[in-house]
């Protein structure tokens, strides 16, 4: 119901009360607001009181108002501009309680994703990339930090990984022309979503590889014909994307890719360490600044 609920309440409000044609209103207009009110909150902005707005959810279809709040949420994160963020955080933080309320807002990120995530998901997306010939990661704009670092530990463990890196459609295509049925795709999009990750993910379909979506939502686009769909929250605080829970996720698959090729990952870091140690290349106890 999420993606279709502005057209659901479109096309039913013209045969509900004059209070509920309020609610309606308002939800379709300032729905950056309206998703982080509470019923009672709503009720008084809109002119009615705090049942006719509950009343409301449940005639909608939802068991209550938190059902159509959280449906509101989950609809209205992608059409959020960078200003509307901004104007949403101002209205949920006060400057003294920036520092607590984010680091809340995250650890409940991280609890969310343990509860959303479903372990078969995790565990087979866990077998396609260590069975991989070659494992390509791919993430833009924000989610572009994300597929870095998850590439940069996967290329010390694994023979062959691709940090897909694009500035156009064709780019894209050129880098994943090789991609075959042996092959994975890992893409990475949060709201606001990445068209080309979209792309890449159904182009991953088509050459017959594996694809593995790391998203927000089972309806995120990039989840629709991934294999395997792992959901870590990454619900906006202001105009900066909170990428705490989907790196915490990213860790897991890291840690659990090792553990699953433990023997491999073992002689390619004895290796690494001997290059390591042989170029200098970290600072020793004891040495002196340079």
């Amino acid at each position: 119901m999420n993606n279709d609920l502005f057209s659901l309440i479109n096309e039913w409000m013209p045969k509900v009360s004059k209070g509920h044609k309020k609610i309606a209103q308002y939800i379709l207009v300032h729905y950056d607001k309206a998703a982080f009110m509470t019923a009672a909150k709503l009720g008084e902005t809109v002119g009615v009181s705090e049942s006719t707005v509950v009343r409301f959810a449940s005639e909608l279809g939802f068991d209550g108002y938190p059902g159509l709040q959280k449906a509101l949420q989950d609809a209205m994160r992608n059409k959020l501009t960078a200003v509307q963020r901004i104007e949403v955080s101002l209205d949920q933080i006060k400057d003294g309680e920036v520092f607590r309320n984010v680091l809340m807002h995250d650890i409940e990120h991280i609890r969310h994703t343990l509860e959303e995530t479903a372990m078969a998901d995790f565990d087979n997306a866990v077998d396609c990339i260590v069975n991989a010939e070659h494992v390509y990661v791919m993430g833009i704009r924000s989610s572009a930090a994300l597929a870095s670092f998850m590439s940069y530990y996967f290329k010390l463990m694994l023979p062959n990984v691709t940090l897909v890196q694009t500035g156009s459609r064709s780019e894209l295509y050129e880098q994943l022309m090789r991609l075959n049925s042996k092959d994975v795709l890992i893409g990475i999009s949060f709201p606001r979503y990445s068209k080309q990750t979209v792309h890449a993910i159904s182009y991953a379909n088509k050459k017959g590889a594996k694809s593995i979506a790391i998203t927000d939502s089972i309806e995120s686009p990039i989840a629709n014909g991934a294999d395997s769909v792992l959901i870590a929250r990454s619900d906006m605080v202001s105009f900066v994307d909170s990428l705490v829970a989907p790196l915490s996720l990213i860790n897991a698959l890291i840690v659990a890719v090792s553990i699953k090729n433990k023997e491999v990952v073992a002689n390619n870091f004895a290796m690494l360490e001997e290059i390591w140690d042989e170029y200098d290349v970290y600072q020793k106890n004891g040495d002196k600044n340079r």
